[in-house]
């Protein structure tokens, strides 16, 4: 059974919606600065993508009627999954079992973070409590939207959505439900950057991926949603195709609690598998997004991993965080929605940042906008533990 993608939504660093976030890549602009939103003692140290739109801003924006306990993972989940959900069509539930998978790590932090000294040690609770749980964003969307039949949530730290995303196709393939709206949500808090910084993996400059002189990522916040759609579905009511989802494969090189495997087996292993499944060949790849978080580990583990499975001849690829910042749980969802803009635009974002390769091989990323053809992209999204997905989009 083919699956399709019919709606794409995100809100990232660099744009409020997919439309704002394609030009900002074609522009080869960075969403990523001083911090101005997050209250930490950090604000003048490390940069960041923060979205450019405070909580009550999005909160109007969303036209939300009901009162409640709305974080900032919430919102930023329900404008990115409302855009992509419009743009599917609101076909009849009644009629179409719709599934929700969303994807979040730091869930309610950014609010029940303030509250946690006084609810260790005072008899005290609020309405923010709650929302620490990551299932608290999921049932806002859910709401929000009305999605009723399948609701879930998926927490494999960096690699969430995209397995949100495998997840949902999955499901169709299964005919336990005939469309699914998946991805996932960050926004920051003070406990991930100071998480981050305990692990020393965060650079006090621009990130570099893929760059000798790297040091670090950039954090980053946003949302990223794809519509699924059966081939039924699209067929029955006359949808409109962006891409199809060819391939997903996910595997786990068990090496680190926090660091990718040398060699990058567990990497190999995703993208093979995502290849295997959609009976493509490496050589009819044309474009990779890849993990590419600036870290030292990831990207020579990445790189690696690379080598092996396209033989030496790596296509075009390029890091999309040095444009909205390492967004965690999200990054799969946003760079799924980019990979379909590149299939849709015939682009090659660039990889900002870069200016000296690793001195381990002989890996270039691609520096400028391209036009070129492009009829299959790969998408990875690595987490933490070893978590390792890899998505492959297709044109229609």
């Amino acid at each position: 059974m083919r699956i399709f993608v019919t709606g794409t939504g995100v809100i990232t660093a660099i744009g409020n919606n997919t439309a704002e976030n394609l030009d900002s890549l074609v522009k080869n602009k960075s969403g990523i600065g001083k911090i101005t939103l997050l209250d930490t003692v950090h604000r003048n140290e490390f940069p960041i993508g923060e979205v450019k739109l405070s909580d009550d801003s999005i909160f109007k924006l969303l036209d939300i009627k009901e009162p409640g306990a709305y974080t900032r993972t919430a919102l930023l989940g329900m404008k990115a999954a409302s855009e992509a959900y419009l743009q599917a069509g609101n076909l009849d539930k009644r009629k179409y079992k719709t599934a929700l998978i969303s994807a979040t790590t730091v869930a309610g932090m950014g609010k029940s973070e303030l509250y946690y000294g006084k609810y260790l040690h005072e008899n005290f609770s609020n309405e923010y409590i709650k929302t620490h749980e990551a299932a608290d964003s999921t049932e806002k969307i859910a709401d929000f939207l009305k999605i009723k039949d399948f609701i879930t949530t998926i927490s494999t730290a960096c690699s969430s959505s995209a397995n949100a995303v495998m997840f949902g196709a999955r499901l169709i393939k299964a005919g336990i439900v005939d469309r699914a709206l998946v991805g996932g949500v960050d926004s920051l808090s003070k406990f991930t950057l100071n998480g981050f910084n305990t692990l020393m993996i965060l650079d006090k400059q621009l990130c570099r991926p893929f760059d000798n002189s790297r040091a670090g990522l950039n954090m980053g916040e946003g949302a990223g949603f794809l519509v699924l759609d059966s081939e039924k579905t699209v067929k029955t009511e006359n949808l409109h195709v962006l891409a199809e989802l060819a391939g997903y494969g996910n595997a786990n090189d068990a090496h680190h609690q926090t660091a990718s495997s040398p060699d990058g087996y567990g990497p190999y292993l995703a993208m093979k598998a995502a290849l295997e499944l959609s009976g493509l060949n490496a050589k009819d790849i044309d474009y990779v997004n890849v993990h590419g978080t600036g870290t030292p580990n990831n990207d020579l583990s990445e790189g690696y991993a690379l080598l092996r499975l396209f033989n030496g001849n790596v296509p075009p690829f390029s890091s999309t965080k040095a444009n909205t910042g390492h967004t965690l749980a999200a990054a799969g969802g946003i760079e799924a929605v980019f990979s379909v803009l590149a299939l849709q635009s015939s682009l090659l974002f660039p990889n900002l940042n870069f200016g000296e390769k690793m001195n381990e091989f002989d890996l270039i990323p691609n520096l400028n906008l391209q036009k070129n053809t492009i009829k299959h992209v790969l998408s990875n999204s690595f987490g933490f533990g070893g978590n390792d997905t890899s998505l492959i989009f297709s044109k229609i």
